[in-house]
């Protein structure tokens, strides 16, 4: 045992604030509904991600919420998209792309299913380091790299990389130590599960295996590289470039074939589905 599930958390729209569970079923897609919406941007046909904060800025100060329970093999139900200024708007709605366009300043639609080769955008801050993936090309004042979307996620969703990222309380509470000044809340690296875990220090780095709990299977793959969202505003978050450079000078590893970068937490797929609830036991089995 390592620990038991402190939270659950799901984003309906991606790059929008989602909703905190108490339970949820996951399917080889993940927490259901997660990143199951996601605005395109109709110019470039890329998918919209708070990731190019000088196209999208307020993007994460966004929420979304369903309006009602996901269930698996049925379509998404709509989702309520509050604004930063509190107006809200249904994704069924049929205004919802001319206002949600009209806020940006900028033609978006929404999305249930990635295209083929859908590509998503990054702004790349110094401070994540000089080992920069993807295609690359100078852009907003600095390298804006695209990435191909979902990763190694079913073929289209929205994911940046995989279906599920697993954060640990350890490594929140190693990074508040290493920057005390600063607020280290689980929202600025969007986690679908959070562990409370008694270790100390980033105890991610050196798991390998499935996590398993309530029958859920979550097959550890790297950890997950941090970017520039985790510097950005959002609720009662500031602005705060320092948190990323705060991991970079203290947990720069290996992200896989990635290379070193500024980690936190640890990505993972579904190797079996089930429901998962807060509280439940979490085990770690060895690789096989």
């Amino acid at each position: 045992m390592v620990g038991t599930i402190a939270s659950l958390h799901r984003y309906p729209v991606k790059s929008m604030a989602g909703e905190r569970l108490e339970v949820c079923p996951v399917t080889d897609a993940g927490l259901i509904g997660d990143r199951g919406y996601a605005l395109i941007d109709a110019e470039t046909g890329k998918i919209v991600s708070a990731k190019r904060p000088q196209l999208w800025p307020d993007l994460l100060e966004f929420r979304a919420t369903f309006v009602s329970e996901p269930t698996p093999g049925e379509p998404l139900p709509p989702a309520t998209i509050t604004f930063p200024d509190g107006a809200s708007v249904r994704t069924d709605d049929p205004d919802v792309e001319d206002r949600l366009s009209s806020h940006f300043n900028r033609k978006v639609t929404l999305s249930t299913s990635a295209a083929p080769g859908a590509v998503i955008e990054e702004f790349w801050l110094e401070d994540k380091g000089p080992n920069v993936y993807g295609e690359q090309r100078p852009d907003d004042g600095g390298i804006v790299t695209d990435f191909p979307a979902s990763g190694v996620a079913p073929a289209g969703t929205h994911f940046d990389f995989s279906a599920l990222h697993v954060l640990t309380t350890s490594t929140l509470d190693a990074l508040r130590r290493a920057y005390p000044s600063g607020k280290i809340d689980e929202r600025r690296f969007r986690p679908n599960v959070v562990i409370a875990t008694e270790a100390d220090g980033f105890v991610e780095n050196d798991w390998e295996g499935v996590l398993e709990a309530d029958g859920v299977g979550m097959a550890l793959m790297i950890p997950t590289p941090r970017c520039v969202m985790t510097t950005l505003a959002q609720g009662d978050l500031d602005r705060d470039p320092a948190v990323l450079r705060t991991m970079a000078e203290y947990n720069m590893i290996r992200a896989g074939g990635l290379g070193e970068l500024p980690c936190a937490g640890i990505y993972a797929s579904v190797a079996s589905g089930g429901t998962l609830r807060v509280g439940a036991e979490v085990t770690l089995s060895a690789k096989q």
